[in-house]
């Protein structure tokens, strides 16, 4: 979108406000009040960068967006909010253009509303259910509660009102936090605010997590999740940075000798999935989690001063179809890759990704190459990728979770050529905790079973987050480390 076309759409917002603010609504007005389209850089020109891709509404934008809102009595969308931000209350504050209020009553609930209105998938959560969108017969015409959300918190940080909760007095109790990621800042601040004393232990030298080495800048700044994290530390969390729980220090050992009262693991799921076909031990075969930790994380698109090599592409593939795989395809394209493909085996209408992601996706030119799926990968005697044998599927009937499942197609190979591989499949628990606690209790797939309260198997230990749900996403990991914190301290009070 270009600057032009932001100008015309913020006026647009200017009269439509003043049209509405100068006659009584109904809902029925309310619900003809058209939805306000978030900005976004022109297709051509961020391909070519990394900076954000939304710019955000205005003003006016939020303030109309807000009027959309009917406020209604049961609020179906705070039921669809994983820690239940009070929604129309938010909304109402807005409406009125008290920002400041706005930000107060998000905050209650959520302490990184800056991400999470970036990155929170709103068409399965909280935007689901909302009375409007079900009214109009589609999620995409409710009411924008993501884009709002995002709005307020940045009008916070950019007017210099960003503030810490306040702890509470003393306990001398101390809790330790295992992961610098959503679920464990999350239960963090919850618990400090009791006024416990609380450390967290983070194995990479940044905190975020998944915010940090998983989420490309184009879509969540990191000067944003730095900001989140220092908002955090000034609470009088402590950060241990580089310290690999399991191997620097055992759990049990925090909890004894080092006189931990409680502890909360909430490592993620970090440890990447393969497709186990032939070939993928080739150069130029990357996990999506090591291709975006070295471009996010490390910083491998600043050439000449990363301290991480960035592989040279032409001919990209991605294999997969969520937001990670659309993450890789796009960060692709920015590190300079001629033609980017996607390989999923199922349809569009069946991609796990958030739709807004998949549309900018193809805004920019990555190209999508459904019900295809590679057989195997083909090296030069080098050992270096040069193609994919691929497949072709069709759609038969739905697998346990309703989505159709992929048939392949007989004699349908065919070898395409690529330089380089992204394998995007999905991730799954780093073992080191389990392996060296063996008396916590974890699934066949490694996720750390816990009960409602988020106990495990080990007295005084919780966990949430990907290490218990398995890849999902920044807020049902933030809703995890909520209830954790509560069970924390109520067992401490």
């Amino acid at each position: 979108m270009s600057h032009k076309d932001t100008m015309n759409q913020d006026n647009t917002a200017r009269i439509e406000l003043e049209r509405i603010r100068s006659t009584p609504q109904t809902p029925r007005s309310r619900m003809a009040i058209p939805v306000q389209e978030m900005p976004t850089q022109d297709a051509e020109v961020r391909r070519a960068n990394m900076s954000e891709v939304a710019t955000g509404y205005t003003p006016e934008q939020a303030m109309v967006e807000a009027e959309r809102c009917l406020q209604c009595r049961n609020a179906p969308c705070v039921g669809g909010c994983p820690v239940r931000v009070d929604i129309p209350g938010f909304i109402a504050k807005a409406r009125e253009g008290d920002f400041a209020g706005a930000a107060a009553v998000i905050k209650q609930t959520n302490l990184l509303p800056s991400i999470c209105g970036r990155v929170c998938p709103q068409e399965k959560q909280c935007q689901l259910p909302c009375t409007v969108g079900k009214a109009l017969g589609s999620v995409e015409k409710g009411v924008q509660i993501g884009r709002l959300e995002r709005f307020v918190a940045d009008w916070e940080r950019s007017s210099g009102s960003l503030a810490a909760p306040r702890a509470a007095a003393p306990t001398g109790k101390r809790v330790a936090i295992v992961g610098a990621g959503p679920a464990g800042l999350t239960c963090a601040v919850d618990v400090r605010r009791q006024g416990h004393e609380v450390v967290v232990f983070e194995a990479f030298h940044k905190a975020g997590g998944v915010m940090v080495y998983g989420i490309p800048e184009f879509r969540l700044p990191k000067a944003l999740v730095a900001s989140e994290a220092e908002v955090v530390e000034s609470m009088g969390v402590d950060f241990e940075m580089n310290y690999l729980v399991g191997r620097t220090r055992r759990l049990s050992s925090l909890l004894g000798e080092d006189g931990f009262d409680a502890a909360f693991i909430g490592t993620g799921a970090g440890l990447p999935k393969f497709m186990d076909i032939p070939g993928e031990n080739l150069v130029g075969v990357f996990s999506a989690n090591e291709y975006l930790t070295r471009t996010n994380l490390m910083k491998a698109y600043r050439r000449g001063e990363a301290a991480t090599p960035l592989y040279p592409s032409r001919r990209v593939a991605v294999l997969g179809g969520g937001n990670v795989a659309m993450d890789s395809a796009r960060m692709a394209l920015r590190l300079g890759a001629e033609e980017v493909h996607i390989l999923y085996r199922r349809t569009r209408e069946e991609m796990p990704a958030r739709a807004e992601e998949i549309a900018h996706a193809m805004e920019e030119g990555v190209v999508f190459d459904f019900l295809r799926s590679p057989a195997r990968v083909m090296g030069d005697q080098n050992g270096r990728v040069i193609a994919l044998e691929v497949t072709a599927f069709e759609l038969g009937e739905p697998d346990t979770s309703g989505r159709r499942s992929p048939v392949a197609i007989r004699s349908s190979e065919t070898v395409v050529p690529y330089d380089t591989v992204i394998v995007a499949v999905g991730n799954e628990s780093n073992p080191l905790i389990s392996r060296t606690t063996p008396e916590l209790k974890v699934d066949r797939r490694g996720h750390i079973l816990v009960d409602e309260k988020q106990k495990t198997s080990i007295d005084r230990v919780y966990a949430g987050g990907d290490i218990v749900l398995g890849a999902a996403t920044v807020i049902l990991a933030m809703g995890e480390g909520r209830r954790a914190a509560a069970a924390i301290n109520e067992v401490l009070q």
